[in-house]
């Protein structure tokens, strides 16, 4: 008997022209190189101009993920952008990416707010809907632009965040439904909002009608952080029917080289096989795993038939994990 899985047909990526490195940063709060360095292993991260949207850059993700998938725009049947500073309150900015794509008319089109889980949310939800036959292909971005709800006088917070954005197109594609099949083989999602105070906006519509900046308690997130990745990728490999030992490549969230070199080791898995961004990307929330997959694909990294792991956890708190074979 066959079943219908969620093939990863295209992936595209986009990042803004402005770089600002830590020696800039240096410049606008008591910090350094070496400190930002040895606590993060961020070397840089790309900063949206002004007027430069999330919108525009989930647009241009967009496009590169729809020429690499070699499909029409129109083909395209659902659209989710994963994100937490989106273009407006309301409406979503899927529905206005949608619009600049010039999708058919009633193409669903909805956001998704997990945070720096975004991607995965907005994946499990567009492979649940292919699965049940609603939709063939999906497009599934993270956007952000967080330099917007950054304190540029925060060196703690300050020094961590970028923006960018990540696209991957999946599509509806026939399978044996054993864990030889390519496509997406699981997906796990997970949160606990007991943890909502650790990082977070202090502002919001409902609160005091503004964005906010983000605030975290980074000793405490770290301590949840390298337990919650893990799970991510154990419990998505016990659904995959998997091991570790299956896996060619890890892609984590790009947060902290710490966390996720802490998160290899629980794993045991080869820091060679583990991708990392986080050195000139900094932490990008919803954006950071599309961006690191999109951009191994443009270096050539992955090869048909490869396992690849994913997971990431972040506000709210959120966490969840996925298997994919090419």
């Amino acid at each position: 008997m066959t079943i219908i899985r969620s093939h990863l047909i295209g992936t595209g990526y986009k990042l803004p022209a402005k770089i600002l490195t830590n020696d800039d940063l240096s410049q606008m709060v008591d910090t350094n190189d070496e400190w930002i360095s040895t606590r993060t292993g961020i070397k840089s991260r790309h900063i949206a101009a002004e007027g430069e949207l999330t919108s525009d850059l989930s647009y241009e993700a967009a496009l590169m993920a729809i020429q690499n998938a070699q499909i029409k725009n129109q083909e395209i049947d659902f659209i989710i952008v994963a994100t937490v500073t989106g273009d407006h309150t309301f409406p979503a900015t899927a529905a206005k990416l949608a619009k600049k794509l010039g999708l058919k008319p009633g193409t669903p089109a909805m956001d998704v707010n997990a945070a720096c889980s975004g991607f995965v949310y907005a994946s499990q939800i567009a492979d649940n809907m292919i699965r049940l036959g609603q939709i063939k292909t999906a497009l599934v971005i993270g956007a952000e632009t967080l330099s917007r709800i950054t304190d540029w006088t925060d060196r703690n917070t300050c020094v961590l965040f970028g923006d960018g954005a990540g696209a991957a197109i999946f599509q509806a594609v026939e399978g044996l439904g054993t864990k030889d099949d390519t496509g997406l083989l699981a997906t796990k999602i997970y949160a606990d909002g007991e943890q909502f105070d650790r990082l977070y906006s202090a502002s919001g519509v409902s609160i005091d009608q503004k964005a906010g900046y983000i605030h975290m308690d980074g000793k405490e997130v770290f301590k949840v952080a390298v337990p919650s990745l893990v799970q991510g990728v154990e419990e998505s490999l016990k659904i995959a029917g998997l091991s570790i030992e299956d896996v060619n490549w890890y892609v984590p969230h790009q947060a902290n080289l710490r966390i996720i070199d802490s998160v290899a080791k629980k794993l045991n898995i080869d820091m060679e096989k583990v991708i990392v961004t986080v050195d000139h990307h900094g932490n990008t929330s919803a954006a950071s795993i599309p961006l690191a997959l999109a951009e191994s694909f443009a270096a050539g990294k992955f090869k048909k038939g490869d396992v690849i792991a994913i997971s990431a956890m972040g506000a709210g708190f959120t966490w969840g994990g996925m298997i994919l074979r090419l």
